[in-house]
Parts: structure tokens; C-alpha cells; sequence
């Protein structure tokens, strides 16, 4: 497979030369192992298994270490959790940056180990599936964003004429973002994510969870693909899967600490108004979404109920990767009123909103904007930036005063 540059190799090479320890984040398959590879081609590189004891590092951190010296790259470190203190012993007896580069999907039993030993010893960074820039061969760029949260009001020209062609929208969505997919035909598609999903499984949820009721399990994840983009209820998803609600709640989180699944917290803000008090979740890949949902191809995915909660799922999946290469990024909401006004993405940095649309459709309208409109009134201007909505046309433009639409596929 080709190698297409990644937005955060810039931030990866600065972490590398100011922290000992460098740990890189992120679902199966989204890269990890091939970023750290490539940007530091010299190093040798081992990956762990949950059941060998590979070399001993379980048993003997101390003589793995020993055998295998710094600087190296450690691969799915949350299967040899031992080596961690180990590591922390040797870097803790020089001065040298760069000496350790692990890698994980699984959330809490690596961030917690590494947060409460390596205190001010580690850089960790996050990686998710490609960008459109990525996927064009064009990920040495930064994204969109970072320009957006500095200057609103003038971001639609800072962007203008930055749309990459990566194909129908359909077929993207139905692809999904994993490096792997890139040069796969089609028709292979499918039985990349059966694989995908059979390893997860093996992998990561029997080793986090003892799952016993594999089959609810199963029905569960399957239910994922149809909540995408929408408000969590845990009672009813217990209902239709055949679990209690607290069952429910807990695969949730099992799904996030594994990076499968994004949850967002509803804004509230100082306001009189009934707003929604419930999480929005996505899944992580439309591609996966697609194929737990049995869409078949990308034309069964255009003419399918669910292509502007995949749509949305991918904007919000966009968005939330570009936090990688920003040095402070934003906290993330959802926001929905009684009456039913909402804005799919809030980002808050420095006091301020942002506002941010999805649509799925190539024409826009102002129309369009009443949600962004609605939530401008409820909080104010002072407070409330110029509003985006992402969709799926070619041209970016100005709806109203207050807000520009903006091509999918823009970087």
C-alpha cells in the first residue's frame, strides 16, 4: 500500500524531540504503527499480542528492555502492561528525548498507566481515519479548522479553492477513512470489515470485558450503525438488544475506550430554554457504520434513510480529527431545544462558540441556517462566531450574514 502523508507528522517529530516517551492513540487499523514506521524509519518495531508473552516482556520487563534498548517502537503497548514501570525506570536515568514510541487502542488501560506514571515524561497524540487532504496524497497540509477557530470572519477566503477530489460522496462514506481501504477494490470492502470487526472482538472486547452474552453483544454493535448521529437512550437500546440499560451504558464505554465510538455532551450554556439533556453518539468510521447496517454499496447508500446521519457522522468524525494538529483544541458539544431547533457540532475555546451545520444535500439555503439563527439569538453575538454548514456542493458562499456554506472536501 502507498504511503499518504498524515496531517499530525509535524506535531509527532516536535513531541518526539521535547518528551522521553511518545504515545500515539487510536482505533484499530487507523495507522498507527505505520505513522510511527514512517517517520522514524530507523527504529525497530514489536508488536504485542494479548495472549503470547512476547520475548518476556510480561514476565521480564527489566531483560526485554535490556535485549530490545531505546530508542524502539512498541506496538499495541496495552497487552504488556508491565513494561510500563520498567520504562519508566530507564528514562527516568538520562536526559534523552525521544527513546520510547508506543502505540495503543484501548483507552483506559493505556492512558491510565501512562497518566499516573509518566507524569511530564510522555506526549500523547491521537490518530483517526484519513482526511480528504490525506486521502489526495495531500496530508502534509493543515486542515480547515485551526483557521476557523482563529478568525471566523475572515476563514471563507483563507480556504477558498482548497476542495480535494476524492470521488463521489457516496463512495467515501461507504469506503470509510482506514488507511487499508485505500487501494482495495470494492467488491473486497465487505469482507475488510467482517475481518475488522471479528478482530475487535477477539482482541479488544474479550480482553477489556468478559462478555459472555456474545450474541446480544453482537445485535448491540449492530444497533450502533442505526443510532449513529442521533441522542443516546440506554433504556431503549437495552430494550432492543435484550440487556439492561446499565449493560447497555457500559458497551457504550466499551466502544469508546476502544475508539469505535464518539460521544457528545449537550451544551447548555446560561439560558432559560428546555434544552435536550442527552448525548449524541457517532460511530467512529461511516465505513463501518455502513456495514453494520448491511448497505451493500455506495449507490444503496444514497438512497438510504440513514446517508445524512452517515454524512453527519463523517463531518463530525472530520472535525474532531483536525483537534490533533491544534495546540489547545476546543471542548465539543451538541446542542437541540424542546422545540427543536439544533446545531449538530458546538466547539467553545477561549469563551467563545462556534457554531457547525451538516447537510446533506448540494444546495443550501437559508433555510438551512434557522438552527444556527436560533442558537445566535439564545447566546448572543458577542459570544457566537460566524457559523459553518458542511455540505455536500462545490462552492463555498455565504448564506447569510452570519454564516458560509462549505464543501465536504475542503482542507
Amino acid at each position: 500500500m502507498r504511503y499518504r502523508p498524515r496531517h499530525i507528522e509535524g506535531r509527532l517529530r516536535a513531541l518526539a524531540e521535547h518528551f522521553k516517551i511518545v504515545l500515539v492513540t487510536g482505533a484499530r487499523q487507523v495507522g498507527k504503527s505505520t505513522l510511527l514506521s514512517h517517520t522514524f524509519g530507523d527504529l525497530k518495531s514489536i508488536v504485542f499480542d494479548p495472549v503470547q508473552d512476547l520475548y518476556g516482556a510480561r514476565s521480564d520487563p527489566d531483560l526485554f528492555l535490556d535485549h530490545f534498548p531505546a530508542p524502539i517502537i512498541l506496538d499495541e503497548v496495552q497487552f504488556a502492561p508491565e513494561l510500563l514501570p520498567a520504562i519508566k525506570r530507564r528514562v527516568d536515568e538520562g536526559d534523552a528525548t525521544g527513546q520510547y514510541f508506543l502505540t495503543g487502542s484501548q483507552n483506559l488501560s493505556v492512558l491510565r498507566s501512562v497518566a499516573e506514571s509518566m507524569a511530564g515524561r510522555v506526549g500523547i497524540i491521537h490518530l483517526d481515519g484519513m482526511t480528504p487532504a490525506e486521502v489526495a496524497g495531500q496530508g502534509s497540509r493543515e486542515g480547515w479548522l485551526a483557521s476557523y477557530l482563529d478568525d471566523p470572519d475572515s476563514f471563507p477566503s483563507t480556504v477558498a479553492g482548497k476542495r480535494f477530489d476524492v470521488g463521489e460522496i457516496g463512495r467515501f462514506l461507504w469506503r470509510g477513512s482506514l488507511p487499508g481501504l485505500l487501494d482495495m477494490p470494492d467488491e473486497m470492502i465487505p469482507d475488510y470489515f467482517r475481518s475488522y470487526i471479528q478482530t475487535y472482538i477477539e482482541r479488544d472486547v474479550r480482553t477489556m470485558e468478559n462478555i459472555r452474552a456474545l450474541a446480544e453483544f453482537d445485535r448491540f454493535l449492530g444497533l450502533t450503525g442505526a443510532l449513529t448521529s442521533n441522542e443516546i437512550n440506554t433504556s431503549q437500546i437495552g430494550r432492543d438488544v435484550g440487556v439492561n440499560p446499565s449493560t447497555a451504558r457500559d458497551w457504550l464505554d466499551l466502544l469508546a475506550n476502544t475508539y469505535q465510538w464518539i460521544e457528545l455532551p449537550p451544551y447548555h450554556g446560561n439560558t432559560i430554554k428546555r434544552l435536550s439533556g442527552k448525548k449524541k453518539g457517532c460511530l467512529s468510521d461511516t465505513g463501518l457504520a455502513c456495514f453494520l447496517q448491511r448497505i451493500s454499496s455506495p449507490q444503496a447508500l444514497v438512497v438510504n434513510p440513514q446517508f445524512g446521519a452517515i454524512f453527519e457522522t463523517w463531518a463530525c468524525g472530520f472535525i474532531l480529527r483536525q483537534f490533533s494538529s491544534i495546540a489547545v483544541p476546543p471542548q465539543v458539544y451538541h446542542w437541540r431545544t424542546g422545540g427543536g431547533a439544533e446545531v449538530d457540532l458546538v466547539l467553545e475555546r477561549d469563551g467563545r462558540l462556534y457554531p457547525i451545520e451538516m447537510k446533506c444535500k448540494t444546495n443550501v439555503t437559508k433555510r438551512d441556517a434557522s438552527g444556527l439563527r436560533a442558537f445566535r439569538e439564545t447566546y448572543g453575538p458577542d459570544r457566537v462566531a460566524n457559523g459553518i454548514i458542511i455540505y455536500v456542493g462545490r462552492e463555498i458562499f455565504r448564506v447569510d450574514e452570519h454564516t458560509i456554506a462549505m464543501p465536504w472536501n475542503m482542507s
